[in-house]
C-alpha cells in the first residue's frame, strides 16, 4: 500500500507568520506568549495569550484572500497559501486536490462583535461567517480546490483528525493529495469558557511542572499537504516526511477531563505504534499535548509511563511557545514535528522546574541540536470528551 507523504507545510501563530519563522523561534527559545492586545476583552489585562500580532487587514493583505472573512479564515488562508507554495501545487493540481480543515471558533469573532447589530438587522452578512464549515468553503473557493471539501470539529484533536481522514482518502484512492490542518482565532467565548473551567493560567504556562496553574490560549493556523508517495514522486516534488501511522480513540471519560490513568492517551499511542509495527524503543521523541493543566499533564504522564515503562523517552510540549491553539494545535505540532525531523532538533519544554509528584518524568528543557537518531516522532492531541489522537511522523527515506 502506498505511503502517505508530506510535501508541503504552512503555519502562522504567535511564534511566527511562516514555517521559517517557526523554526527560528524554536531554535532561539523565543515564545509568543504576551499580554492580550488584539482581542478586545475585559480580561486583556489579566491574562496572557499567544496572539498573532497582526490586524485582520494585515492578514487579508498577506493571504490575498478577498471579500468578507472571519479572522479564523484569514489565518487559515495565510497558512494554506504557504503549504501550497512549498508543495508546488499549481491551479491544475489544486483542482484535483482535497481540503479538510478544522476549527472550534469558526466565525465567532464576527458574531461577538456584531451580535447586538444582528438583533437590529444590521451587519447580518457577518452572521454567514459563523458556521464552522464556512472558512473551509472559502479556502476551497479561493484556491480552486475541488476534489473534496470537509470540516472537522473534535475540540483540541481536530487538526490531527483531519489528517487521519485525509490519509484514509488517499489510501482508498479517492484522491491523490489532501491539504489538512486547522485554524482558530482567539475569541471572548473561548477565553471566558476556559476561565470558567478554572484552567486558564494568569502567568506563563508550565507544561508537566508540578506547580502548573493552567494553560495559555493561542490562535493559529497550520496545514500540511498529504500525498501518495507515487503522486509525489511522479511530479518530482521534495518529500518532507511520512505520516507513518495514526490512531483516534474516544475514552468518553468526562466532558472536559481525561481519565486519571491516561487510558485514552495510552491507547492512542499504542495503536499508532501497532499500525506502524514499531517498537516503543524506536520512538525518538514525543511532541506531547502538554497543556499545562492539572488534569491533562498528569493523565498524559501516566500514559507515557505505562507505555514506555521506565525507558528514557525524550518528550516536550511546545504549547509554552504558541499557547494552546485548540483546533489548530494538531496542525501546529505536526508542522513542528516535521521541522524537527528535517533539521534534527528537539524543542525545549519551556518554564519547567519540578517533575509532577508520582510521575517523576522530566521533559526536554533545553533545545537539543543534531539529535541522532531522529527518525520517529509521536505527536499527541487530546480533546474534550476524551477524543484522543496520536500521529506518528517519520523521516522520509528514498
Amino acid at each position: 500500500m502506498s505511503k502517505i507523504v508530506i510535501t508541503g507545510i504552512g503555519a502562522i501563530s504567535a511564534i511566527g507568520n511562516s514555517t521559517e519563522d517557526f523554526l527560528s523561534s524554536l531554535m532561539e527559545n523565543r515564545h509568543g506568549i504576551k499580554p492580550i492586545s488584539i482581542l478586545r476583552t475585559a480580561l486583556a489585562g489579566k491574562y496572557l495569550a499567544g496572539e498573532v500580532k497582526l490586524s485582520n487587514e494585515a492578514l487579508q493583505h498577506m493571504s490575498g484572500i478577498s471579500g468578507m472573512q472571519s479572522r479564523t479564515s484569514l489565518l487559515a488562508a495565510v497558512a494554506v497559501k504557504e503549504a501550497i507554495s512549498i508543495a508546488q501545487l499549481d491551479y491544475a493540481l489544486l483542482a484535483q486536490t482535497g481540503i479538510i480543515s478544522s476549527t472550534t471558533v469558526g466565525g465567532m469573532d464576527n458574531t461577538e462583535e456584531f451580535y447586538y447589530d444582528f438583533k437590529e438587522n444590521k451587519n447580518i452578512d457577518f452572521a454567514k461567517l459563523h458556521p464552522s464549515g464556512q472558512h473551509t468553503n472559502q479556502l476551497a473557493n479561493y484556491f480552486g480546490i475541488d476534489a473534496y471539501v470537509s470540516t472537522v470539529s473534535t475540540a483540541c484533536s481536530s487538526a490531527s483528525n483531519a489528517m487521519i481522514i485525509g490519509a484514509r482518502l488517499i489510501k482508498s484512492k479517492q484522491v491523490d493529495r489532501v491539504i489538512v490542518g486547522g485554524a482558530d482565532a482567539l475569541s471572548k467565548f473561548t477565553l471566558n469558557g476556559f476561565k470558567s473551567l478554572m484552567i486558564l493560567s494568569d502567568t506563563h504556562c508550565k507544561p508537566f511542572d508540578n506547580n502548573r496553574k493552567g494553560l495559555n490560549l493561542g490562535e493559529a493556523a497550520a496545514y500540511v499537504v498529504l500525498e501518495s508517495e507515487e503522486a509525489a514522486i511522479k511530479r518530482g516534488v521534495k518529500i518532507l516526511a511520512n505520516l507513518e501511522a495514526y490512531s483516534n480513540v474516544n475514552e468518553a471519560y468526562h466532558q472536559t477531563a481525561s481519565s486519571p490513568n491516561g487510558d485514552g492517551a495510552f491507547e492512542a499511542m499504542t495503536k499508532s505504534l501497532a499500525m506502524a509495527n514499531l517498537k516503543v524503543s524506536e520512538v525518538d521523541y514525543i511532541n506531547a499535548h502538554g497543556t499545562g493543566t492539572d488534569n491533562n499533564d498528569s493523565s498524559e504522564s501516566m500514559a507515557i509511563n505505562r507505555l514506555f515503562k521506565g525507558e528514557d523517552i525524550k518528550f516536550s510540549s511546545t504549547k509554552a511557545f504558541t499557547g494552546h491553539t485548540l483546533a489548530a494545535a494538531g496542525g501546529v505540532e505536526a508542522v513542528i514535528s516535521i521541522l524537527c525531523l528535517n533539521h534534527g532538533f528537539i524543542p525545549a519544554n519551556l518554564n519547567f522546574e519540578n517533575p509532577i509528584d508520582g510521575a517523576e518524568l522530566t521533559p526536554i528543557t533545553e533545545l537539543q541540536l543534531d539529535v541522532k537518531p531522529l527518525n520517529y516522532i509521536l505527536s499527541n492531541s487530546f480533546g474534550f470528551g476524551g477524543n484522543n489522537t496520536t500521529l506518528l511522523f517519520s523521516k522520509y527515506k528514498i
